[in-house]
């Protein structure tokens, strides 16, 4: 059960027409967005409102992954939610992106970014004793999701600490990606400032979420002495750690969800149903079954089957050294686990660009409710940081902002040694190349490739079908565009 429950919560806006006749002006049953915000608990219950969008993110970093070199779509069949094949294939555009593509994300994330900014715009009204907190939170959680959009869309419409309403999108032009980062870059600054290291309630955002994610931030910037400064702080005075090698293998499953490596960690349920018609209404990771194989039985007990999409390929697969721990933790042989456990079995002729390979840290297990459909329910919680990727990010900073060559290597081999792998001794670029392949397999699966090519200028090289100067960023949608008369430009390219 998760401590955290994030909930839907609808905040009626009231619309008021004028009208002549005083027999129809009469009071509106719905609370009036502005009349809000008189008590802690009404600021608390918007603050949950603005966690709940946490739990779109597993398409996200679905999507993230199957957009690099990682993994192939896969799904039932060429034609399977095409928008997703389109994004595997460097082929998308700004048409048909609706009905679960990237219209849809943009739009949850503008609702997300919404529900922030209205705290944020009523943050003077009420004072109470936990009000920093509260604030400190939500700037988190803006700044989250503030860097969704920059990372996918690059320069993004934006107001700050007021919401963009129905109109607003006639006069608000596209924010340079720079002062969007400035943005994200206050928020988060003054989120490690004013929460702690543990919170009372599993799930809520701590200091190190903040300072591990403005470490990714300035790392996105090639910031390179800032990211070390404040990556190196979480590192030494942060209460996390690396699981041991013994731990490591249970890292995915579900009794070690908020473990001491998790830096900050999107909290998922089943004790609530779903359906297609609303994903963004979703309490469970939908990732997780998408991802299994399909006709899939596990004479264990242990994994559930699954709609065959995001699949490993051959070469992510090769990219783990021999004896490297990780292995059996992030990709599923079907074949070798077949033969390692008999009476499993799987169709395999069912599926698209199938290979073989499923992402084991993001696949269902058994033993959820199923409420509704067991797609769209699964408990399984999404490592957003983890604290091997704080080190690695460290080593990275350290190493390209040519601060200390040995530090780096002392967080690299600190991630290596966990897996069992030797210890390294490069410098200077060859150091570079080591720490990108080390976060490649420690993070396989986690939607963190793709972007990490992106900012290092090396996508074109390694995405079949990529085109620099384009797909760096997504094309906004066209339906966006054309509701704001045409005043946003497309990005280029699209």
């Amino acid at each position: 059960m998760k401590n955290l429950k994030y909930i839907y919560i609808l905040l009626v806006s009231l619309v008021v027409f004028s009208c002549s006749d005083d027999f129809v002006d009469v009071a509106s049953e719905d609370e009036n967005s502005e009349e809000f915000f008189n008590s802690e608990n009404d600021y608390q219950l918007a603050l949950v409102a603005a966690y709940d969008y946490l739990q779109t993110m597993s398409k996200f970093y679905q999507f993230a992954e199957i957009a690099s070199d990682n993994t192939l779509c896969g799904g039932e069949s060429a034609t399977d939610s095409p928008y997703i094949q389109q994004i595997d294939d460097m082929i998308h555009t700004p048409v048909g992106q609706g009905d679960g593509g990237l219209r849809t994300m943009w739009q949850w994330m503008y609702e997300a970014v919404n529900r922030c900014n209205y705290i944020m715009e009523f943050k003077d009204k009420t004072d109470f004793p936990n009000k920093t907190s509260v604030l400190a939170q939500t700037r988190f959680l803006r700044a989250y999701y503030n860097f969704t959009l920059v990372k996918w869309w690059g320069d993004v419409p934006m107001l700050v600490d007021k919401r963009i309403q129905f109109g607003d999108q006639f006069t608000i032009d596209r924010t340079p990606k720079a002062e969007v980062y400035a943005l994200i870059e206050e928020d988060l600054t003054f989120a490690a400032a004013n929460l702690p290291y543990v919170q009372n309630e599993t799930g809520r955002i701590t200091k190190g979420a903040a300072q591990g994610l403005l470490g990714r931030v300035y790392l996105y910037q090639d910031k390179f002495a800032e990211a070390a400064n404040v990556l190196e702080d979480l590192i030494n005075n942060g209460p996390h750690r690396l699981l041991t090698s013994a731990e490591y293998p249970n890292m995915f499953e579900r009794d070690w969800e908020n473990n001491i490596e998790s830096v900050f960690e999107i909290q998922y349920s089943d004790v609530d149903g779903g359906s297609f018609e609303c994903f963004q209404c979703l309490e469970g990771n939908y990732s997780t079954y998408f991802n299994g194989p399909r006709d899939f039985v596990d004479a264990t007990g242990k994994f559930d089957a699954g709609y065959s999409f995001n699949v490993p390929t051959q070469e992510v697969v090769d990219a783990f050294e021999p004896g490297d721990l990780r292995y059996e933790t992030s990709i599923l042989d079907i074949e070798q686990y077949i033969l390692d456990n008999p009476g499993s079995s799987y169709n395999e002729t069912a599926g698209y660009e199938q290979t073989g390979y499923f992402n084991r840290k993001y696949i269902a297990r058994k033993g959820d409710l199923d409420i509704a459909d067991a797609a769209l329910t699964n408990p399984d919680n999404y490592r957003e940081i983890r604290f091997a990727d704080v080190l690695l990010m460290a080593a990275e900073a350290l190493n390209r902002g040519g601060i200390s060559d040995t530090r780096a290597q002392d967080y690299l081999n600190q991630v290596r040694n966990r897996a069992l792998l030797p210890s390294v001794s490069t410098t200077g670029t060859n150091l570079t190349n080591d720490i990108y392949k080390e976060r490649r397999v420690e993070l396989v699966g986690e939607g963190h490739r793709f972007f990490d090519l992106v900012r290092t200028g090396r996508a074109a090289q390694e995405i079949e079908g990529f085109v620099a100067g384009k797909h760096e960023v997504f094309p906004i949608p066209i339906e966006e565009i054309q509701l704001s008369g045409n005043r946003w430009a497309q990005n280029p390219g699209y």
